[in-house]
């Protein structure tokens, strides 16, 4: 019993021993160098989320921060105030650096809320020439034929040939190739302006149009043929929502420019035809009001006159006929 306790003991001394010396061995090492800017140091701006940022959801700005860092990755910010109102596509970590790959970008960052982007066919005859251009704003016009295939006297769609005011101070967002600044990629970007002469032949232009107004675009595209008018964006004359209505009803209205444009013109009235003359000089007259029901009234019945004659004689009567 007595030498088992000895060899124990001799046994803890040494493993005392031992972890002695491997203590001793770390504590000598040199410690780990951490990075960090030291003075002299070239150092970059880094901009980074303070909290968690989930994907969908608009950045605001105070979830944003700069922080110093030796440098700055492919792609991302040194400045707070353009991440403002961007969305993430896929959720972004506390303490994590933003960069425009983790960012929606595209034509639907710069459609405003209430707005629609949509796509519209145009040539040369209908968009000003081709010179229309990201940025600008326009009037939209249509026109529409009647069907003559139906014959006279036949219900149509559509009264009358007819041209007229659309929508008012629409934005491009894109024309052919061309797009806003900040909405296409650096590919897209670098082909555009490599490319810059290549919206003459564009064939779609891009408007911001507000969603209650999509269904009328739409359909006056679908039968009739829009043209553009490229105004100055200083310029906010714009047609009341009444003056776009049926054709000639808003000549009563205050007749500035573009309430007259949305009245609309018919080819009869553009040929100058009597009855279109008349139409849009001679105010409709209201309609008579309704006369009140006379009351019915009965005549009085009269009995039919009779050639009989009655004749009393004591306590007899007798009836003669004459």
């Amino acid at each position: 019993m007595a030498n088992i306790t000895r060899i124990l003991a001799v046994f803890l001394i040494v493993l005392a021993v031992l972890l002695g010396i491997f203590a001793w061995s770390i504590s000598r090492r040199p410690p780990a160098p951490v990075p960090q800017v030291v003075q002299g140091q070239p150092s970059f701006p880094v901009v980074v989320a303070t909290r968690d940022l989930p994907a969908g959801k608009p950045i605001e700005a105070d979830v944003l921060t700069l922080r110093m860092a030796p440098s700055r990755g492919a792609g991302e910010f040194a400045e707070a105030t353009a991440l403002v109102g961007r969305v993430p596509l896929v959720a972004i970590a506390a303490n994590t650096p933003l960069a425009e790959a983790n960012l929606t970008t595209g034509l639907a960052d710069a459609v405003a809320p209430g707005e629609r982007a949509i796509a519209v066919r145009v040539d040369e005859g209908n968009a000003v020439g081709n010179r229309v251009r990201p940025g600008n704003f326009v009037d939209v016009f249509f026109m529409l034929k009647r069907d003559m295939s139906a014959g006279p006297g036949a219900d149509a769609e559509v009264d009358a040939t007819q041209a007229r005011l659309l929508l008012s101070r629409v934005r491009v967002l894109s024309f052919g190739d061309a797009t806003l600044p900040g909405t296409s990629d650096a590919a897209d970007a670098a082909a555009n302006a490599a490319n810059a002469p290549r919206s003459a032949g564009a064939r779609t232009a891009v408007l911001a149009v507000r969603t209650a107004d999509i269904d009328a675009l739409t359909l006056a595209e679908g039968v009739g043929r829009l043209v553009l008018a490229l105004r100055n964006p200083a310029d906010t004359d714009t047609a009341e929502t009444l003056a776009i209505a049926p054709l000639l009803a808003s000549l009563r209205m205050p007749n500035n420019g573009a309430n007259r444009a949305a009245a609309g013109l018919s080819l009869e009235a553009l040929a100058g035809s009597h009855s279109a003359r008349a139409s849009r000089t001679t105010p409709a007259m209201p309609p008579l009001p309704a006369m009140p029901a006379m009351p019915v009234v009965r005549a009085p019945r009269v009995q039919p006159a009779s050639n009989d004659l009655e004749l009393i004689r004591g306590a007899r009567r007798e009836k003669v006929t004459y």
